[in-house]
């Protein structure tokens, strides 16, 4: 069940890069085709609109000279609404708006559609198609056609406006625009379907193209995976020579790698692993002799010449410590080989702590605060081997008294609804230097290089959590805030659902470990 996040946050994050290669495309062709559509709008919208414009234009000057300029001087406005009807009969299909003077001095307004008036004209283009300028080289006529765009009865028009010279009538040309803006919006709505036509063929082409990129890399991705898995012969099948390939050769080549240093160092382990187990087993036999002997002597002690006891104290001392040492080698080199099994029975907590207390004479040392009946399916043999640990080292470094305290609770870390059984021993000594505390599990560590000899291996703590380990629990080192150190020892109560692979045949003989005790390694 563990794989199938991983493979899930995988996808996601392919799709993920997917994502961003696709939208990268699919930008940069939005941008090129609006850039491009709205370019060719705006040149054939310059165009289409220039094209009717000066058509209209041109055919409103050549037509107002034609037929106003004709007109006698002071029209009538029955004649300039002759005149405004003829010029409107034009191909360029414009209304046409003519003013005057008739002879009794009244304004006339004449249009060929009575629609369009003199106020419809903007009051900016009567001012200038009235205004006179003089004459001189640079500018041959006192008056100009003049033209402005916009938007009468809800539709665009080009309305555009002369003088007759010579004190002529003034005429207005209203041009509408409309099929100019049809053709314009057609334009627009074809050039828009082509930009979507190319954005959805860059996100296809972008999708072949993050497939092609992608496929290499999710194969590196599930490669090293294995690799990581510990699968170290994993290679990648390289074809090609761009960087993809270039990457695949890479990784084949640091797999290779990888694999002969892993395999020259499980060798290297392996033999050391065998080899501390083969001078264990060797040392035990002599060990056993020596034993014997030196019991003897610490029977015969008090009888010994003064100035030799103290030597053979020494010996039995000496001696006891390399036995000690020798057992808890073989149990570490055991949980190395991952041959240490679980021998679980039902067992009474508070009992098994007053068991071990007991057996190493520490009832006046220590105080246990324990409810008698919290059951634990549990290796004793183990349990004994932590508490005897736990307890010991903080006797030798904290000092008595020793307080032991055994709690249940539900489990954080194991199954919903899952007791857990919670040891804390805690002692009123210094406390554990800070510097310390990350390695007062780690084997044979020395919080002093001045003192690199104590009467203990350095393994008991680590025998202690290793056994915490193969129960599916753990230990944790702290110092508490009114001082002294505080080991807290957190187990199942049922270790058969935690670690079912580790348990014995049920009453079976277990692995024997060390069941003395050991002082935590140097704090």
């Amino acid at each position: 069940m563990s794989a199938f996040p991983g493979r899930v946050v995988e996808a996601l994050r392919l799709t993920s890069l997917r994502m961003r290669l696709v939208v990268v495309f699919a930008l940069v062709a939005l941008i090129a085709a609006a850039a491009a559509s709205g370019i060719a709008y705006w040149i054939n919208r310059d165009a289409v609109l220039t094209r009717a414009q000066n058509a209209a234009l041109n055919d409103f000057r050549e037509s107002l000279g034609d037929h106003a300029g004709s007109l006698p001087h002071r029209p009538t406005c029955d004649a300039l609404r002759d005149a405004a009807g003829t010029m409107a009969n034009s191909t360029q299909r414009y209304e046409v708006v003519l003013t005057d003077r008739q002879g009794d001095g009244r304004a006339c307004e004449a249009a060929s559609d009575p629609d369009f008036t003199l106020a419809d004209v903007p009051a900016e283009l009567r001012t200038a198609v009235h205004e006179k300028r003089p004459v001189d080289a640079s500018n041959p006529a006192p008056y100009h056609l003049y033209w402005q765009r916009i938007t009468l009865f809800g539709e665009p028009y080009l309305v555009g406006g002369a003088t007759v010279i010579g004190d002529g009538p003034t005429g207005y040309m209203f041009k509408s625009l409309a099929p100019e803006r049809d053709d314009l919006n057609s334009l627009a709505w074809s050039l828009g379907i082509a930009t979507a036509l190319a954005l959805v063929g860059s996100a296809l082409l972008a999708q072949a193209a993050a497939t092609t990129v992608l496929r290499p890399v999710q194969r590196l991705g599930d490669a090293a995976r294995r690799l990581g898995e510990g699968r170290l012969d994993t290679r990648l099948q390289v074809s090609g020579t761009d960087e993809l390939a270039e990457l695949s050769r890479t990784f084949n080549g640091a797999a290779e790698a990888l694999e002969k240093r892993v395999a020259e160092l499980s060798a290297r382990e392996e033999s050391s692993r065998r080899f501390v187990a083969d001078m264990s087993h060797e040392l035990r036999t002599p060990l056993t002799a020596i034993t014997a002997v030196t019991e003897v002597l610490e029977d015969e002690v008090d009888s010994l010449d003064p100035m030799i006891a103290p030597a053979v104290r020494l010996v039995v001392s000496e001696t006891r410590r390399l036995n000690d040492l020798v057992e808890n080698l073989m149990e570490v080199t055991r949980f190395d080989a991952g041959t240490a099994k679980l021998v679980l029975d039902d067992v009474d907590v508070a009992d098994q702590v007053t068991a071990c207390i007991d057996a190493r004479a520490w009832l006046d040392a220590v105080e246990l605060d324990a409810d008698r009946g919290i059951m634990a399916r549990l290796d004793p043999r183990r349990l004994d081997v932590i508490l005897a640990n736990l307890i010991g080292n903080a006797l030798k470094h904290g000092g008595s008294p020793v307080r032991v305290s055994v709690r249940t609770r539900k489990s954080t870390t194991g199954a919903a609804g899952e007791d857990e059984l919670v040891i804390r021993v805690a002692d009123h000594g210094p406390g554990i230097p800070e510097e310390v505390l990350p390695h007062v599990f780690d084997r044979f560590y020395k919080a002093s290089a001045s003192r690199p000899r104590s009467e203990g291996s350095g393994l008991g703590l680590s025998i202690a959590l290793e056994n915490a380990h193969i129960h599916g629990g753990g230990i944790t080192a702290e110092n508490a805030p009114e001082g002294g150190a505080v080991f807290t020892l957190r187990l199942p109560r049922d270790a058969s659902r935690v670690a079912p692979d580790r348990d014995g045949d049920g009453g079976g003989a277990g692995v024997d470990a060390d069941t003395g005790t050991d002082e935590e390694n140097e704090r």
